[in-house]
């Protein structure tokens, strides 16, 4: 799968998940323990809010603290779908894969960026599914892309904390419960 095209998936498996959510389910708990549903779908929003910055070249002194703190105001989902409408755009537009784009690891690639992003998007619409009890199945496609980008690199993204531990599961477990066992969630 071509990269954008996962990300056009990570981000409609979130959308998904974000439509879904009930009204008496914003202070639900996820797997992220110290986020609730809301807390989760804040964390996303911001990280679409800064992706248009980003992708067009702005350093993080920049942007600054703009998106710090709830982003999702009185309509979480608007906000969502404001946040992740602009960050699709700058993702599809053109040459945005050419240049780096500043992060808190220093400059990085703009496909490097977009993989996280994706990958991201992918384990919160399973956390945010989880959380709200709605149907936790992702795109296939998306899962094997998410798989293959993270298993060889765990170990030192284990040492940044970006991630809990890895879980145990059988080799032979569905390749959706060994990505999200492998970013120390229970499947």
């Amino acid at each position: 799968m071509e990269l954008l095209d996962g990300f056009d998936r990570a981000m409609d498996e979130f959308d998904q998940r974000v439509h879904e959510v009930g009204s008496r389910q914003w202070s639900s708990p996820t797997p992220c323990a110290e986020w609730s549903v809301r807390d989760l779908v804040n964390h996303l929003t911001g990280e679409h809010l800064w992706a248009p910055w980003m992708l067009r070249g702005a350093t993080l002194s920049e942007v600054g603290d703009r998106f710090d703190g709830d982003v999702l105001g009185d309509d979480p989902v608007g906000a969502w779908e404001g946040a992740s409408a602009t960050s699709r755009e700058a993702a599809h537009r053109s040459g945005v894969l050419d240049s780096p784009v500043h992060t808190s690891g220093g400059l990085t690639p703009a496909d490097e960026y977009l993989r996280q992003m994706t990958l991201d998007l992918t384990v919160h619409a399973w956390d945010l599914a989880r959380g709200i009890g709605a149907d936790e199945r992702l795109d296939a496609d998306l899962v094997g892309m998410g798989y293959e980008y993270v298993e060889p690199q765990i170990d030192g993204w284990q040492s940044f904390g970006v991630f809990d531990p890895p879980v145990s599961v059988a080799d032979s477990a569905p390749l959706q419960d060994r990505l999200v066992a492998l970013l120390g969630r229970r499947p």
